[in-house]
């Protein structure tokens, strides 16, 4: 395993972190984690040198945290930080910050948590933490040892990350949204030079996209093997994050047993600034290609569940926009036909775009693939 300086902190972070908001599960219920293999995942990455797990109050239903509170009973604790998170939405007032943060401690097994963040920060979320006083608070966490470090998640444009950043001079690190598809997209690229000028550790999320950059299409693979690549498209977009160094630290959601075990060995490969020019041109090159062939720019993250309606709507945008950029919308017709929720159910409520972090406009675009997809 390689590792990195987190930010202006003393602790050299693992170059991979183990996100777990997509842990196996059971029956194809998120609520339903299969505790065994999750166990078994989470405990293999330790063993073989990875020391951050990042983990949040509404992964997997809420049993996430005491899921991670269980993986690193023991030994396991010691030799690993602990990330999780704030649900802003949920909060109203300082009452309700402590009786979040104290269920939390209690679902982790632990008495203090490494890392703390603002979940999914915006412009309106950040406002409302910033009139409840949450730094007054968080502070107070920090002198009783209860906090070690503070930061946040973010789902928002460039100025209003830059504005959460200079608000507050104690901040220790910012989680951001990037790979080689989003340079350009929310915080971005400008936002991981700012906030490493600013001495912020900066963790990656989503760095394949929601999975999406694991399968790319043949086109694009070819873009990659004319560069002279032979690495698998999940190494390779993972590399290209882990060649920054402003990069501290890359968060993987890893669903399988085997994908922990690849990414291990990715990480103990990945270096700063190793990619070549003609491989740092493909990506430029691969990044317009399937721009121009993908439709919606749905993560999967699952943020806009439930709908009131019980349309899966991030299942429906995969299954679009599978069909688009593997130019197969025969296929994408027949595993929408066997969905038993169809985006015609759509009441147009708007919810789901109130909790999108993509800021998608998700009743439109439902609309658009019922027309597309609906006749199969």
């Amino acid at each position: 395993m390689q590792f990195r300086k987190f930010g202006k902190t003393d602790f050299m972070v693992s170059a991979l972190g183990f996100g777990t908001m997509r842990l196996p599960t059971v029956g194809g219920d998120i609520a339903n984690i299969d505790e065994q293999e999750a166990l078994k995942m989470i405990r293999y990455a330790i063993d073989n040198g990875l020391n951050y797990v990042d983990t949040a109050y509404p992964y997997h239903k809420e049993n996430c945290e005491t899921l991670v509170g269980k993986a690193l009973k023991g030994s396991y604790r010691q030799k690993t930080a602990i990330a999780t998170k704030l649900p802003v939405w949920l909060i109203e007032s300082q009452s309700d910050m402590n009786n979040k943060f104290e269920e939390q401690l209690k679902k982790l097994q632990t008495d203090y948590v490494d890392f703390y963040l603002l979940h999914s920060l915006n412009k309106e979320s950040w406002e409302k933490m910033v009139r409840l006083d949450y730094l007054s608070w968080a502070e107070k966490m920090v002198t009783q040892g209860k906090i070690r470090f503070l930061g946040f998640s973010f789902h928002d444009e460039f100025p209003v990350f830059k504005s959460i950043v200079d608000y507050y001079d104690k901040w220790t690190f910012a989680q951001i949204q990037y790979n080689y598809l989003d340079i350009n997209y929310q915080a971005g690229l400008r936002g991981l030079k700012y906030a490493n000028g600013k001495e912020l550790a900066v963790v990656i999320m989503e760095p394949l996209r929601g999975g999406e950059l694991a399968n790319i299409p043949e086109s694009v693979q070819k873009i990659f093997e004319k560069a002279g690549n032979k690495k698998t498209p999940v190494d390779y977009a993972l590399k290209w994050v882990w060649n920054q160094p402003e990069v501290s630290v890359v968060l993987s959601g890893m669903s399988t047993f085997e994908q922990v075990q690849d990414n291990i060995e990715y990480a103990s490969t990945s270096s700063i600034n190793v990619l070549k020019q003609e491989e740092l041109k493909a990506f430029e090159e691969a990044r317009k290609k399937i721009n121009a062939i993908r439709p919606v720019a749905c993560t999967g993250c699952g943020y806009c569940l439930p709908c009131p309606n019980n349309i899966k709507i991030p299942d429906i945008f995969d299954i679009y926009n599978k069909g688009y950029v593997f130019d197969n919308l025969d296929r994408a017709r027949t595993r929408y036909g066997f969905l038993e929720v169809k985006a015609d159910a759509c009441i147009k409520c708007g919810e789901c775009e109130t909790k999108c972090p993509q800021k998608l406009p998700i009743r439109d675009m439902l609309e658009k693939i019922h027309k597309e997809l609906g006749n199969a």
